[in-house]
């Protein structure tokens, strides 16, 4: 009875994608959040919905519990569980640290397997991936892009590798 592998999603850049070409828009859907339009991955929920099966998915964004306000509507990705970043503010850089480390760290724990896909990921997040005891992937996002078929083959395989996985 292995847990599955806890894999940590963000929201801008991975499933809401910006900078992209807008001759050349990706598919998705248009929703707005608090005013802003957010274009959300049609691609990016479905690699979410195939990498449900080998993780244990929760959402690690600023959105916090508006991801499942919006997300499970607008994309049909379950409702998850979502970090909480007390006294932070997206995008203000701490005194030390990357600005989600700190509730990164308490949601993962010291000894779970953990994935962790962001558009944001800095040196600070590589040290913590590198000196955590547990089984640890960062996946970096171009947020044009966001969640894609390399990125979800990154994961799965990363996944099927780690000690007790379940064969496929």
């Amino acid at each position: 009875m292995n847990e599955k592998p806890l894999l940590l999603v963000d929201i801008d850049g991975v499933v809401s994608l910006f900078g992209f070409d807008p001759n050349m828009r990706p598919d998705g859907t248009w929703c707005q959040v608090d005013g802003i339009a957010h274009l959300l991955s049609s691609r990016a929920a479905e690699h979410l919905l195939e990498l449900a099966d080998a993780f244990e998915l929760a959402w690690c964004s600023g959105w916090e519990e508006k991801a499942n306000e919006h997300l499970p509507h607008q994309l049909g990705v379950p409702t998850l569980p979502h970090l909480t970043f007390e006294g932070k503010e997206p995008g203000v850089k701490p005194l030390f640290g990357h600005w989600k480390l700190e509730a990164v760290d308490a949601y993962a724990g010291p000894d779970r397997a953990v994935a962790w896909i962001d558009d944001d990921l800095d040196d600070e997040c590589r040290e913590w991936a590198v000196a955590r005891p547990g089984p640890t992937l960062l996946v970096l996002t171009d947020p044009a892009v966001g969640l894609d078929e390399a990125a979800a083959r990154t994961l799965l395989d990363w996944a099927a590798e780690l000690p007790g996985a379940a064969a496929a």
